[in-house]
């Protein structure tokens, strides 16, 4: 089974849609996706994914469901380099600060930091990738420790649009990494294709592997570039780039 995780297109956050750039990639990533081997098609019930998903539904002539547990993860924290007043969104961290926690390299532990514990963002982990477990056990695939039992394996491929921080704690679960690592250390760009694959090397049990993180072969074939949007200053000098 193949899952693919497209990060929606450059986001209007202020009317929760998309920029003109952002149409005009979801109509680039429509025309990439229109020959695609796809079964079935989920989106976030956040605008910005459903007009991202729209090109690529018209263009196939196919439908998707919309699932709650796919909107943004939107737990809210106090950081510690904000005011007391001031919340931010639990994903995103200063390096110096997360890296010096060593709990948040690890699966199990990242939770426990009294930030996170005080902002409930392992409550929402866990209701999360409980959703998303129940959706794999009903596509064939049941977790059972570090791997998944194959009960009806298959060749199915699933899309779902969807948005950066919760698509990184779907990919966490499925490779048993703790979701710190791969927000601060992966970025997928507005509009970006991520895939996972099942391996079953022995009969019956599957693990997932990455075979792709954040494509957007279907914005250099279009000529058009590439949203600087979730990405930060490549140096503290440039000052048109985010800070």
């Amino acid at each position: 089974m193949k899952l693919i995780f497209i990060r929606h297109a450059e986001p209007d956050y202020i009317n929760d849609s998309l920029t003109e750039k952002g149409k005009r990639e979801a109509q680039c990533l429509a025309h990439y996706l229109k020959d695609w081997k796809i079964d079935e098609i989920y989106v976030s019930p956040l605008g910005r994914a459903k007009r991202t998903a729209e090109p690529t539904l018209k263009i196939r002539g196919q439908e998707a469901a919309e699932l709650e547990w796919l909107k943004e993860f939107d737990v809210r924290i106090h950081r510690p380099d904000k005011p007391e007043d001031v919340t931010s969104v639990s994903w995103d961290w200063m390096p110096s600060d997360w890296t010096v926690y060593p709990g948040f390299y690890d699966y199990d532990k990242w939770k426990d930091h009294p930030v996170m514990t005080e902002g409930g963002a392992g409550k929402e982990y866990d209701r999360v990738t409980g959703c998303f477990e129940r959706f794999l056990k009903d596509h064939g695939y049941e977790k059972q420790g570090n791997l998944f039992l194959a009960k009806r394996p298959n060749n199915d491929t699933i899309v779902f649009f969807t948005h950066y921080a919760v698509s990184i704690v779907m990919i966490s679960y499925l490779l048993h990494v703790s979701p710190m690592i791969l927000w601060h250390g992966m970025v997928a760009l507005p509009s970006s294709v991520s895939i996972l694959a099942t391996e079953e090397r022995r009969q019956g049990i599957a693990g997932f592997r990455m075979n792709a993180y954040g494509e957007t072969t279907h914005l250099f074939v279009n000529n058009e570039p590439r949203s600087f949007a979730a990405r930060f200053c490549e140096c503290y000098d440039n000052k048109d780039e985010r800070h």
